[in-house]
């Protein structure tokens, strides 16, 4: 079986059709920008809430790939799940049997309040169920979790897990908390007796670290807005209490690359000392990190070892971690072996999402 392990779904005003009673009244808005029209953004109560990939044509589309030497075309109604059996119909000519499908919307934060997160969440994840009912158990997911309202993050973590859920996504920073603060620590405890992964896709729900961020005189984009905090926290979960504390749990970092791996853990069991650290944290501590077709895998597999890596393609996204056809290209990877090869292209991700 191969898995893409890191896939999207681009929400589309559908997504807000499971909004029930009075929390209708929290709908958003799509609107698109004056200056550049294949961009469009949601937006609830006058403000922004949330980008939307670019609807870009077919030919843009094409224009991007040629740029930036990685595919990148997908059909709208594929990325958008308006047509599921298209969506199916694209993965088996690429050679996947199952896509783990992560939210667009939620990598910053998207509530200022927490009701409207509540109903905003449990809106995504019902539309969500939807989908896995009509794709043949092909299309597994992440759920969206309200994670300012333990409680309801709890109600929606067990029914995502009842509707095709294999993990549950939390942001490296949740406003001003770290994942590693023991007010997360139901969520753990509920998500290790489901069975469910805690995914840690690149976001950043810290309006303050999104700000000092924004890149102002350059072209990294969210370098350090997004993907800086994932290894931040990557490096923290490692050096906490929480692995101990929660010893059947299994993490995946998503979408950073896997390229950091060897500093981390280096950094882990380097500020150890002598207190009996794991060589391999990422095998005792059940942490799995999606890599990218271009990381260095003899280096990296050095250090995070055989069963911890897995490889997605950013399935309907047109940034800097998108390629369509990862897995494909991976397979032509003539330095890393066929044994290898199987193991993170199949029982890898199989055993991170309880697959």
């Amino acid at each position: 079986m191969i898995i893409d392990a890191d896939a999207h779904v681009v929400e589309t005003v559908h997504t807000w059709d499971y909004l029930e009673g009075s929390d209708k009244k929290y709908r958003p808005q799509l609107f698109r920008s004056e200056d550049n029209p294949s961009t469009q953004y949601w937006f609830l109560d006058g403000k922004s809430i949330g980008f939307r990939n670019p609807t870009l044509s077919e030919q843009e589309l094409l224009a991007l790939s040629k740029e930036t030497g990685r595919t990148l075309q997908t059909d709208a109604d594929a990325r958008e799940l308006r047509d599921v059996e298209l969506r199916l119909q694209h993965m088996d000519k690429l050679g996947i049997d199952v896509q783990i499908l992560f939210n667009t919307m939620w990598i910053a934060r998207v509530a200022d309040k927490a009701e409207t997160e509540v109903a905003l969440c449990a809106s995504w994840n019902r539309w969500m169920a939807d989908v896995w009912k009509q794709g043949k158990n092909r299309l597994r997911w992440s759920c969206v979790v309200p994670a300012m309202t333990i409680s309801e993050a709890l109600r929606e973590i067990r029914f995502a897990r009842e509707n095709g859920a294999v993990a549950a996504s939390l942001r490296p920073f949740e406003n001003d908390r770290h994942l590693v603060d023991p007010y997360f620590y139901p969520i753990y405890e509920e998500a290790s007796r489901l069975g469910i992964t805690i995914a840690v896709h690149i976001a950043n729900a810290s309006p303050q670290l999104m700000d000092q961020f924004k890149p102002r005189y350059d072209r990294m984009g969210g370098f350090a807005q997004f993907r800086i905090p994932t290894v931040v926290t990557c490096l923290s979960l490692m050096m906490s209490e929480v692995p101990k504390t929660f010893p059947k749990l299994r993490w995946a970092f998503v979408e950073a690359s896997a390229q950091w791996v060897p500093w981390v853990v280096n950094e882990a069991v380097r500020r150890s000392g002598t207190k009996g650290f794991p060589k391999n944290p990422c095998k005792e501590f059940q942490i799995y990190i999606n890599a990218q077709t271009d990381d260095d895998f003899a280096y990296v597999l050095k250090y995070a070892g055989e069963d911890n890596i897995v490889i997605g393609t950013d399935y309907g996204h047109t940034d800097a971690s998108s390629e369509v056809d990862a897995i494909e290209v991976f397979r032509k990877n003539d330095t890393v072996s066929a044994a290898v090869k199987k193991k993170i292209l199949d029982d890898n991700p199989r055993t991170l999402y309880g697959l």
